[in-house]
């Protein structure tokens, strides 16, 4: 079946007319979801009837609801001796495996004992084993760490009933598809499997005939995924940079509310303090606050009591707030469905919105992802100049003064200020001038202007050679695959290289490599410099000095099944390995 944009299924269906559990829908009330979306719409009701689906849809279009809803509506709670999970979710990266884990734990709010764990590389053992220890109804894991568990028989999904292989192709891309092979191999036959995807390669087709018996197929076709009444602009800044951009725009932007968007919840509390230190009118929201701290906190923003609202993307999920003019993107999403979701929140029910996000160097690649999953471009912007701000300042001083004038204590503070000027001799003016120095706590009022640029010989001048500047550190910003000849690239980073035990033998490519260890490692896609592939293993450049920690991960990172034995090739001392600690299976 398919949904296409204009015909939607969920056009008059609510979340009550599927047959879920009440409490889900309790829960799904709270967060802010009125009407299925056509993926939910399509998906619940085969799910809840016990059916394989293949669900075909771009990110943004709600998929994990529409898998996790008739999970939480159908997992049995009553089996208080039962520690196994019953439900397993597969995610390509860490990022999305917390999203997904937070969200089911967001649905599952009214379900008492419910446990939903997260396992993924560059976590530490010890609290995934305790959480395995303790039982979790529902795991949701990266299949590299999955895999790890299992083969140290610290996860059992001999119970298994449900498995969600969610951004199906982003998995097989990153070369995990021996691994989530091996997955589906060696869990219950009788389990019922759902597979999200949003392409279908020869690779997931194959899979979705092996492993997936008469399989309700779902295609939901979208034109654009984000509103078109909603204005999407980026700034390429450094992180060091970060506060004072948000500061300029924030004071030169006409906004009547704002969402920041971070990643961590401790993020929403150190940047809503920041800002309150610099005379904003902030607060956070996190996972951490209780539902009634939350409504508080969602009413004053409805009420003006505060403009800027820092938030982590879960905790902003089904806010509608019809003073939110702006949503600003302090931290990039690492998912495009991350950023759909956050722009959601302005630009509703038909008025316009202002999306704003910050960028760093390295991150362009992220940008990119973004314009193609959302099919709109994002206009590059300029960082509001110390002219721009001090203007606003200026102005808005301005305005405070004639708002003043209205005031019926101006007849007080007229008399006040005439006696001292006659006892002291001073100019009105002067007194006036006083209170406004008084009024700025010790604060300059105007920005200091900025140092020169000095520009170098080679400085690229021409919007031409600009353009063609931005391609080349786009380039920059991918790993490189080494040929005959070639040089190594310059760093900012000491590299080493390392030699991993897979290569044209194993039918790697650079991607999957740089996936995996990514992903596993804990390391970013721009610490890699080059990679040399050859028949029976391959050469890749890291970081030097990788921590214990990292390489401690990276011994038991598997690409294509094969476990990649990470050794120092260049002559240096072997990287040494973590012992592992002992831990009852």
């Amino acid at each position: 079946m398919s949904a296409p944009e204009d015909e939607p299924l969920a056009s008059h269906l609510s979340f009550a007319d599927l047959d879920i559990d009440e409490r889900v829908l309790r829960a799904l009330a709270d967060v802010g979801y009125e009407t299925p979306s056509p993926i939910q719409a399509a998906t619940i009701p085969a799910l809840m009837a016990g059916r394989h689906v293949v669900g075909l849809a771009q990110t943004g279009t709600g998929k994990t609801a529409a898998f996790a809803v008739p999970i939480l509506s159908r997992i049995d709670l009553d089996d208080k001796a039962q520690k196994a999970p019953q439900a397993l979710i597969l995610a390509p990266t860490r990022e999305l495996a917390l999203q997904v884990s937070e969200a089911i734990s967001k649905y599952a709010h009214y379900l008492p004992g419910l446990h939903v764990l997260p396992i993924y590389g560059g976590q530490s053992y010890g609290v995934q084993l305790s959480g395995l220890r303790r039982g979790a109804h529902v795991v949701v894991g990266t299949p590299g760490r999955v895999i790890d568990h299992l083969e140290k028989k610290t996860l059992d999904l001999t119970r298994l009933r449900f498995l969600v292989l969610d951004e199906a192709d982003e998995m097989l891309q990153m070369g995990f598809q021996e691994d989530v092979e091996k997955i589906l191999s060696d869990t219950p036959a009788d389990k019922q499997v759902a597979l999200f995807s949003a392409t279908m390669p020869p690779q997931i087709r194959r899979i979705s005939k092996r492993y997936l018996t008469d399989a309700a197929e779902i295609t939901v076709k979208t034109k654009t995924v984000t509103a078109a009444n909603t204005r999407q602009r980026y700034l390429q800044v450094a992180n060091a940079q970060k506060m004072d951009a948000l500061t300029r725009i924030l004071e030169v932007e006409q906004f009547e509310a704002m969402i920041v968007f971070v990643r961590t919840k401790q993020a929403t509390e150190d940047l809503a303090e920041r800002l309150r230190a610099r005379g904003f009118s902030a607060a956070a929201i996190n996972g951490d606050l209780v539902q009634a701290q939350r409504e508080r906190t969602i009413a004053q923003l409805k009420s003006g009591a505060f403009d800027i609202l820092v938030a982590t993307d879960v905790a902003a999920r089904g806010l509608d707030v019809e003073r939110i003019s702006h949503v600003l993107n302090y931290d990039i999403p690492t998912d495009t469905e991350s950023y759909i979701h956050r722009i959601g929140r302005t630009g509703r029910a038909g008025r316009t919105g202002e999306a704003l996000l910050f960028m760093t160097h390295r991150e362009r690649h992220l940008l990119s992802s973004i314009e193609r999953a959302t099919r709109q471009p994002l206009t590059e912007m300029t960082l509001p100049s110390v002219e721009d701000v001090n203007t606003t300042r200026v102005a808005k001083f301005a305005d405070s003064i004639t708002a003043s004038l209205a005031s019926p204590q101006l007849p007080l503070f007229r008399g006040l200020i005439d006696d001292y000027a006659r006892e002291h001799d001073v100019p009105v003016a002067d007194v006036a001038a006083a209170l406004a120095v008084l009024s700025q706590d010790d604060q300059s009022f105007l920005l200091a202007p900025e140092p020169p640029v000095v520009k170098r010989k080679n400085e690229f001048s021409s919007a031409a050679d600009r353009a063609g500047d931005r391609d080349r550190d786009r380039d920059r910003d991918r790993p490189t695959v080494r040929v005959a000849g070639q040089r190594r690239a310059k760093s900012d980073v000491r590299l080493a290289t390392y030699r991993i035990r897979v290569g044209k033998r194993h039918k790697v490519q650079p991607g999957s490599i740089v996936g995996a260890i990514a992903n596993e490692g804990g390391l970013s896609r721009q610490d890699f410099g080059h990679i040399d592939i050859r028949i029976d293993h391959s050469l890749v450049e890291l970081p030097a000095d990788l921590p214990p920690r990292t390489l401690d991960a990276l011994s038991r990172t598997r690409i294509s099944g094969q476990l990649i034995e990470l050794t120092r090739e260049d002559g240096a001392e072997r990287p040494s390995r973590v012992k592992k600690p002992r831990h009852k299976p």
